[in-house]
């Protein structure tokens, strides 16, 4: 990996530039192309060290979600949990140590859509999703500083 896309992942997880051409931006302080950046990112994506690139915004402030948890039996929890990732409404898919073994955040333009996404996973799967209502709103910094000594 070289340095620049390092810095790529690093200086850019907060700070994502807000302008019409955001990856021009990015590729201009790092001293590549655009083309370079969105090759990048690309890569990035499909080797899986980066899961998305998008803005965190809180809760139902645009449009609705719903935290959702899944009894899912070990066998099948890789196919359920990347048919679950095949939605662009999901993120934050993970596993738990508990019978709720499944965890995700759905976001959708609205209720119905919410709703008819969670129904094609639950008729796919033949797992029920719980989904949990937001009592209170905590604000986790998903940004990480990378080590780079064991990459």
């Amino acid at each position: 990996m070289m340095d620049w896309q390092k810095r790529l992942l690093d200086d850019f997880q907060r700070d994502f530039p807000l302008s019409p051409t955001p990856y021009q931006d990015i590729a201009e302080r790092l001293g590549v192309t655009e083309a370079e950046v969105i090759g990048a990112l690309s890569d990035l994506q499909d080797r899986r060290f980066v899961s998305r690139i998008g803005a965190v915004i809180p809760p139902n402030q645009i449009g609705v979600s719903t935290l959702a948890a899944m009894a899912v039996p070990e066998a099948q929890l890789p196919t359920i949990a990347e048919f679950i990732n095949g939605f662009p409404e999901v993120n934050h898919n993970y596993e738990r140590e508990h019978r709720l073994n499944l965890w995700f955040v759905a976001v959708a333009s609205d209720a119905e859509h919410l709703q008819a996404v969670i129904a094609r996973i639950e008729r796919h799967t033949n797992f029920a999703v719980l989904q949990l209502p937001l009592l209170d709103d905590f604000f986790i910094d998903l940004g990480f500083k990378l080590d780079w000594r064991h990459v």
